[in-house]
């Protein structure tokens, strides 16, 4: 690996941070920060980290959303001394450009995109994630789009166009008693299963590994104040397993919707197919995915809905993606698609930098840094 240093430094100079990576350094001196952003930031955001960190260098550079190359108006002596970076997945530097890098937040909540790259790959810098920002508009979509179709609103819309007054021959089942399962209940997740709960849902969660206690239920990732499950209180039963046995015994367990929020690893790729749907048949449970579209087989989400095995599906993301013009997807039954909006929100990059503020003070403290990604989990 190449040798830069995961934690905070002290600093000899003002560009180099010493070789000590265990002392508290409280005005981050010595250091740069760099922010590419896709949106501008607001000056106050940059005046409150000065204040906290009157020695950190700041520079910010307006990207455009999805660029792939990184931008031109960052000089290569400005990577040379950048030592933190606010980032998408799609634009890091090589190791190399950037020899004193310690620190990566990303932009984005998933780290898929930067799991083969040299930067993550090859080094031990730390990359946190944005994991928590969108957790108020994700689940506001989850929950929108649920209760459209309970409530057959993109049937009564198509009336509408028609000018045809026209009623449902069945009576709306509200979500009173309803029970909705989590499969991956992080910041995402948790914030769901809050508004479920208050529509009077029952909560199952499902996760990789035991959350047997109290303190393993506790969530430390980040999430706007007041919002989310941070402690874990809300699932009146915790799954959890990496087997197909421990997957089912979730799947099969009465759900009446399935809000898949995992991440996408090796693991998680093709985690819901033919099998999955089979089980979820005994309560035609509706799916809603928000995670990432290779984690369902396609053509046998298809399938399902097609036979009814299920009684319908939401889509934020698909496979392939972008949704290509005439897949049989966009005309299955029972489904709604939208294309990957469902994390926008106007209070995406001021959460995104609520994030960077509270780990520079973690990391000029030398303590652990918040939404932290694993190379050993891929998240």
């Amino acid at each position: 690996m190449v040798a830069n240093s995961v934690g905070p430094t002290n600093a000899v100079s003002s560009t180099t941070p010493a070789t000590s990576a265990t002392a508290a350094n409280p005005t981050l001196r010595g250091h740069k920060l760099l922010i590419l952003t896709p949106t501008v930031v607001d000056p106050n955001t940059i005046e409150k980290i000065k204040q906290a960190f009157p020695d950190l260098q700041v520079a910010a550079h307006k990207v455009e959303f999805f660029q792939k190359s990184l931008p031109e108006g960052v000089p290569e002596e400005e990577w040379r001394n950048v030592t933190i970076l606010l980032t998408t997945g799609n634009l890091l530097p090589s190791p190399e450009q950037a020899p004193l890098l310690r620190y990566v937040q990303l932009f984005s909540a998933g780290a898929n995109n930067i799991l083969n790259n040299p930067l993550f790959k090859d080094t031990d810098i730390t990359f946190c994630s944005a994991n928590g920002v969108h957790g108020p508009q994700i689940t506001e979509w989850v929950i929108t789009t649920w209760l459209a179709f309970q409530h057959f609103l993109p049937q009564y819309l198509e009336h509408q166009r028609e000018a045809k007054w026209r009623r449902a021959s069945i009576a709306v089942e509200d979500a009173v008693g309803r029970r909705v399962g989590v499969l991956g209940y992080g910041a995402i997740g948790r914030q769901v299963a809050r508004v479920a709960k208050a529509l009077g849902s029952e909560v199952y969660a499902y996760t990789l590994h035991p959350r047997d206690t109290p303190e393993s239920r506790h969530d430390e990732a980040y999430s706007p104040p007041g919002l989310g499950d941070p402690e874990g209180l809300i699932p009146a039963r915790w799954f959890s397993g990496s087997s197909k046995e421990d997957l089912h015994a979730f799947l099969g367990s009465g759900l009446d919707l399935l809000v898949i929020s995992v991440p996408l690893t090796p693991k998680t790729t093709h985690l819901i197919g033919a099998a999955e749907f089979e089980v979820l048949s005994a309560r035609k449970t509706y799916v809603s995915n928000i995670s990432r579209g290779p984690i369902i087989k396609t053509d046998d989400l298809i399938d399902a809905l097609e036979k009814e095995t299920i009684r319908g599906a939401a889509l934020d993301v698909t496979d392939p993606e972008p949704l290509p013009d005439g897949h049989p997807l966009w005309h299955a039954k029972n489904v709604i698609i939208t294309p990957h909006v469902s994390g926008i929100s106007t209070a995406y990059t001021d959460r995104v930098l609520a994030i960077l503020l509270e780990n520079l003070h973690r990391f000029s403290e030398d303590k652990k840094l918040l939404n932290t990604v694993s190379r050993k989990e891929g998240y």
